[in-house]
């Protein structure tokens, strides 16, 4: 479904504009305190809630955003507004933190790298009683994977820790990816670097084309970044404790340092396609050099052989018994003749 179904409905209307699955929606809820751990998969929003716990600190995380119902379920249960339900449902949202009364939510992309780059909606929002709900747009692998590791062996603070540390650390997991992306992207503009270098083709152009504007995704993506974390640290809802700022502020520094590498990959692809250009140039100037030098050489050759081409009966060198070998000796005279010149002014 594109945007267009949307145009004219009204603010708050809960419509997924993304692709279609078949997939049913999985609802996966972990409660820990610095004791106890639950960790168990549902596949209804009722059924999970009956399970939740006051005394611990609650994460439901959401693959699926495709069954409208089940979000609107979600939102009622939650007191979530219908404008935060349209903003997790609408795939294509910039990246945003936005504080309500009861609850805080930070929407932003979760990129994975293959051969190509992969963006895919993570909605975070962190309410009252300790709880944190992620909804993601597919269920899959996703960067949480260390998160549930350290839950799940208690290792570190993050037990010891409240709801809004957790929810800084599904923040920070998805940035420490974009870090690993960069790395595979850099490593892949090294290799066609070397590639530009030593034989450029056709192919590389259209790879250059192709990761600069992979690049302007990862920016469009990352950008908006800085000022969600930047949001969340000034944030004034109680929600979010004064211990938490400290490592708000050093995900902020991260953001930067992410912003920081795109530039660079971008100012270095954008230098590589001149250089890719300025080699093809060179290349024409070296074949129309050589095509030049040839046809000075020839030209006074080719106006001899014209002249005494042309057959008249009244041309005395035509009788004559060395005007053949003059002929040939001229010539060959004026070809060296050149070739010496052109080596002296170092054009051959």
């Amino acid at each position: 479904m594109t945007t267009k179904y949307k145009m004219g409905l009204p603010p708050g209307s809960i419509v997924y504009d993304g692709e279609q699955h078949a997939e049913q929606v999985v609802i996966t809820l972990i409660e820990y305190n610095e004791t106890e751990f639950f960790e168990k998969p549902f596949y209804d929003i009722e059924e999970c809630l009956m399970h939740v716990k006051p005394n611990m600190v609650k994460w439901i995380n959401v693959d699926g955003v495709h069954n409208v119902n089940i979000i609107e379920k979600i939102g009622k249960a939650f007191n979530i507004h219908s404008l935060t339900l349209e903003d997790i449902v609408s795939i294509n949202q910039r990246p945003k933190f936005e504080e309500y009364e009861n609850y805080v939510v930070s929407i932003l992309k979760m990129l994975y790298y293959d051969s190509e780059l992969h963006a895919e909606q993570l909605s975070v929002v962190l309410l009252e009683n300790n709880t944190v709900i992620s909804f993601q747009e597919i269920h899959g692998g996703d960067a949480f994977d260390i998160i549930r590791t350290r839950l799940r062996q208690g290792k570190g603070r993050i037990r010891k820790m409240q709801a809004d540390y957790l929810s800084y650390c599904l923040l920070d997991a998805v940035v420490d990816c974009y870090f690993t992306i960069l790395e595979k992207v850099g490593d892949k503009i090294e290799i066609l670097e070397e590639e530009l270098i030593t034989s450029p083709s056709q192919a590389t152009m259209q790879e250059l084309h192709h990761m600069k504007r992979e690049m302007i995704f990862l920016r469009k993506n990352v950008w908006p970044l800085h000022e969600l974390i930047n949001n969340k640290e000034r944030c004034e809802s109680e929600l979010i404790a004064p211990s938490t700022d400290v490592f708000l502020r050093d995900l902020y520094d991260h953001t930067l340092r992410v912003m920081d590498t795109v530039e660079t990959y971008r100012d270095l692809l954008s230098g590589m396609m001149d250089l890719y250009l300025s080699s093809v140039s060179n290349k024409m100037n070296e074949v129309m050099k050589v095509l030049t030098i040839i046809t000075t050489i020839f030209v006074p050759v080719t106006f001899i052989a014209g002249v005494y081409g042309m057959n008249f009966d009244n041309m005395p060198e035509l009788h004559s018994r060395w005007g053949y070998w003059i002929t040939w000796t001229v010539m060959l005279t004026i070809i060296i003749s050149l070739l010496i010149y052109f080596r002296k002014k170092r054009w051959i």
